[in-house]
């Protein structure tokens, strides 16, 4: 991996780009980073954005000595990314998501597991296997991209999106996995949903899943389905 690049955004932030492709290795840099400083939290540091393979730093420049604190923010990083420290194991949180596949819940899982050369059985184990790490979280308010998925199972999104997908729908998009959190248009493969509440504006924070985190998808039949949503 090569050495980072840092590029100004505005007059209150930097990015600092690992590269520019989905990758494990990367994606880990990249959290690296961000769990660095906010171990570290120097009063300058407003927020930070993970994305695949770069960080978003923010922040107040009414904390920073000197005429350039692009520059401070930047040498400040380098001198963290002299030290690569390992993250912490089992540090992130681990999240446990019950999926009922196929039929009404997962629209096109059979026609996926077909074009897979696979049944539904095998497309289910293998999606499930498993252990996603949140890349991070974009698209729609607390919508989770998943690094992790069997490459195997690498599916194109659909020719036509949907006007409406239902909230907790279990999908994949390429070579990515995700969670529409809440009912919006989308164009990936349905395979199943979740009765979970992944994305709630009275809970603190509102989104289930933080950049980091890890997931691990549980299926359930539609008994357990329907016993689940009535609950939460």
């Amino acid at each position: 991996m090569s050495a980072p690049q840092f590029e100004p955004l505005g007059d209150d932030a930097l990015l600092v780009r690992f590269g520019v492709r989905i990758d494990v290795e990367v994606n880990a840099a990249v959290h690296r980073l961000a769990a660095q400083l906010r171990d570290l939290s120097p009063s300058w540091l407003r927020d930070l954005v993970p994305a695949y393979a770069s960080l978003a730093v923010f922040f107040d420049a009414g904390q920073l000595p000197g005429r350039d604190p692009h520059a401070f923010v930047a040498g400040a990083i380098e001198a963290l990314l002299a030290n690569r420290s390992p993250l912490p194991a089992g540090g992130s949180t681990l999240h446990e998501i019950s999926v009922c596949y196929g039929g009404e819940h997962g629209e096109d899982l059979v026609r996926a597991a077909h074009a897979l050369g696979m049944d539904a059985a095998t497309l289910i184990a293998r999606h499930s296997a498993p252990v996603y790490t949140v890349a991070m979280i974009g698209f729609a308010p607390g919508f989770p991209y998943l690094l992790g998925l069997d490459p195997a199972l690498a599916l194109p999104r659909l020719a036509t999106p949907r006007t409406r997908v239902p909230a907790g729908s279990v999908a994949i998009g390429g070579a990515q996995a995700g969670i529409y959190p809440r009912e919006s248009p989308g164009g990936w493969q349905l395979l199943g949903r979740t009765p979970q509440v992944l994305f709630d504006v009275g809970r603190a924070p509102p989104s289930l899943f933080q950049p980091g985190d890890r997931v691990r998808f549980v299926p359930i039949d539609e008994a357990t389905f329907d016993r689940m949503a009535a609950s939460s």
